[in-house]
This record gives structure tokens, C-alpha cells and sequence, in this order.
């Protein structure tokens, strides 16, 4: 088995320089090729990023719309009341509620991908930090999911809006789609995020802000991309 999934492994490493930087359209491409997993395997970015997000001043968080959504199923839970809570419904929200919410979430269930809240709601969301926080799931009014507008948060989660938060290596990473989506679609959607992340540059960086960017699905190999080629014709 250890022999076959190297040999896979292998396979899907043939023809690629790991020191060459291909402009985007041909980094996109071969990493298509290669996702021949028996899954629709997910297209992920790699972006190095010159700050210590160990500084307050130099951290990047934010989120991005992707134009051709991510091919995520994502599950939303809204922390809200009344007629807040019948929007979030309507929305299409999976689970919504208050207090029995939080019960739910401090018991360790948590069956859910992104977590919404009112603002009204966030003295008893604050509880629940230890348990979300780590999860990267507590809702922050800087990515829009601490908002009056549950109906239109909800709607944006579930549309392929992605959150992303740089790591304390300094590298944002985020999938961008699916390995069926077209060439197309996976450039719209990486050129979106790119902006995104530069319009989220913050006053501590200094020096080269965009360093380094890499394309790789689920199971293949990351190819490096010549950042010039990221925003041209864009």
C-alpha cells in the first residue's frame, strides 16, 4: 500500500520544477492535471507574507467573496433571537438559537463551519472563546460575522465567501475551489483573493508585503507561481 501510494505520489511530482515560479494559468493547469484522487479534491493557495503576525499592527485576517464560490457545502450557526433568528432561518442558516446554542457548543458538538452572531448576542458568544477561538469559528465584526445582517451574512457564507487569517509563520492558506472546477473559475477565484489579502495589508508591514504564492490540491504537489503573473489582466 505505502509502495503504491508513492508511486502516486511520484507520478503526480512528474513534471514539475519545484524551483521554477510558473506565471498562474499554467500553475492552475498543472495542478488540474494532477488531482486524480477518487474525490473532488480542493484547490488550495499558499500566500507567504512579509509580517510577524505576532505583532497586533502586522496582523491580516479578512474574507473574501470568491466571483465562482468555493464547491464547499458550508454549514452556518447564528447566535440570535426573534425576528433575527427567523431571518437567519430563512436564509437558510442550519442551526440557529441563543443560550441552548451555547449549551450545545460547550458540550464539544460543534457540526458547523462558520458561526454568526448580533451583536446583541456577543456577551454570551464572548463565553465561548476557549471552544471557538482555537477553531478559528468566534465571530469578529472585521470579517462580517458579528452583524445585524444575519440574513445577508448567511447568505454569503453559503455562497463561497472564505475567511481567511495569516498563521505565525506568516502564511495565509485558503482553498479556493474544486479540482472540477474549470481554469477559469479557479483564476477568477485566486486573482479575488489575492486582492483581498493585499487590501487587508496592514500598517506594521514593511518590505515586500506579497512574498511568495502556491497552488497545490488536496493531494498533490504545490507549484510555486511568479507573483507578477497573479494580477495581470485582472
Amino acid at each position: 500500500m505505502a509502495a503504491k501510494l508513492a508511486k502516486r505520489v511520484a507520478a503526480t511530482r512528474t513534471g514539475i520544477d519545484p524551483k521554477k515560479f510558473y506565471v498562474l494559468e499554467d500553475a492552475i493547469k498543472l495542478v488540474k492535471e494532477r488531482a486524480t484522487a477518487k474525490f473532488d479534491e480542493t484547490i488550495e493557495v499558499a500566500i507567504a507574507l512579509g509580517v510577524d503576525p505576532r505583532h497586533d499592527d502586522q496582523m491580516v485576517r479578512g474574507v473574501c467573496e470568491l466571483p465562482n464560490g468555493s464547491g464547499r457545502t458550508v454549514r452556518v450557526a447564528v447566535f440570535a433571537r426573534g425576528d433575527k433568528a427567523e431571518a437567519a432561518r430563512k436564509a437558510g442558516a442550519d442551526i440557529v438559537g441563543a443560550e441552548d446554542l451555547a449549551e450545545i457548543i460547550q458540550s464539544g458538538k460543534i457540526e458547523f463551519d462558520r458561526c454568526i452572531a448580533t451583536p446583541d448576542m456577543m456577551p454570551l458568544v464572548g463565553r465561548l472563546g476557549k471552544v471557538l477561538g482555537p477553531r478559528g469559528l468566534m465571530p469578529n465584526p472585521k470579517v462580517g460575522t458579528v452583524t445585524p445582517d444575519v440574513e445577508a451574512a448567511v447568505a454569503s457564507a453559503k455562497g463561497g465567501a472564505v475567511e481567511f487569517r495569516v498563521e505565525k509563520a506568516g502564511i495565509v492558506h485558503a482553498g479556493v475551489g474544486k479540482a472540477s472546477f474549470s481554469e477559469e473559475q479557479l483564476l477568477g477565484n485566486i486573482r479575488a483573493l489575492i486582492e483581498a489579502v493585499q487590501k487587508a495589508k496592514p500598517a506594521g508591514a514593511k518590505g515586500t508585503y506579497l512574498k511568495r504564492v502556491a497552488v497545490s490540491s488536496t493531494m498533490g504537489p504545490g507549484v510555486k507561481v511568479e507573483t507578477q503573473s497573479i494580477t495581470v489582466g485582472a
